[in-house]
């Protein structure tokens, strides 16, 4: 039985549970899921409590409506760690799937939209009844000033094809399962530029990628892993 108990114990040390947003964010960096200080700044920034309508401190996805789930904090934590070197202040981001508006206020946070001479993020969802609530959120969060003078903007869209006129960007997160590599989205990355995108069949296997142009105009591609995203309409 101890031995057993144990086992389980080292399973769920990565699930990093807190009873408000600081905490959240000390269990997740205590537990090794994020490494940059940068990373922690963005996330103590933005209050999860005004994205996710229940259990917002829970290491867990949670329903945020129309068949939408807001990630796990593990796992925007880990995609901003990806991300850092292309959310550095000055850079500009897209939010591909920007659902409840979280993750594109902690990227704004990175490249430090705040701030004069900061970054631009741009967020984007199909599903366009989020996109009022994704806006209230962020105000209810004190990030009203940031929509006000467009640093950040969220808008209904088929983000698969990405916002060519508001591009190149540093960094493009996708927050839903590509069934397939998102070309478009790969030609709209600045030199050097990274994407993060899930892609795999809805149910089947899906794997984290990590695609990175560099400086050159070299595409690199690496496979994070197996993960579980709803779909993206593409």
């Amino acid at each position: 039985g101890m031995r057993l108990s144990r086992r389980l114990r080292n399973f769920m040390s990565w699930r990093s549970h807190g009873t408000d947003n600081p905490s959240m964010v000390a269990a997740l960096f205590n537990n090794g899921v994020f490494e940059r200080p940068e990373v922690k700044d963005a996330m103590l920034k933005v209050d999860r409590g005004h994205y996710a309508p229940r259990n917002p401190y829970e290491d867990s996805p949670q329903s945020i409506g129309y068949s939408v789930t807001i990630s796990a904090p593990h796992m925007h934590a880990k995609c901003l760690d990806d991300l850092g070197d292309f959310l550095q202040p000055g850079m500009t981001a897209l939010d591909v799937g920007s659902g409840s508006g979280y993750l594109t206020a902690a990227m704004a946070m990175m490249v430090q939209a705040d701030k004069p001479g900061g970054g631009k993020v741009h967020g984007i969802e199909y599903v366009k009844d989020l996109v009022p609530i994704s806006i209230q959120n962020l105000r209810n969060d004190g990030k009203g000033g940031l929509l006000d003078n467009e640093q950040m903007t969220i808008r209904a869209g088929d983000g698969s094809k990405g916002l060519p006129e508001l591009g190149p960007f540093n960094a493009i997160h996708v927050g839903a399962a590509a069934p397939r590599m998102p070309q478009e989205l790969i030609n709209q990355l600045a030199t050097p530029g990274r994407l993060i995108v899930p892609v795999g069949p809805q149910g089947g296997d899906q794997y984290l990628m990590v695609v990175t142009k560099k400086q050159d105009g070299t595409i690199v591609q690496e496979n994070h892993g197996g993960v579980r995203y709803v779909p993206l309409h593409m």
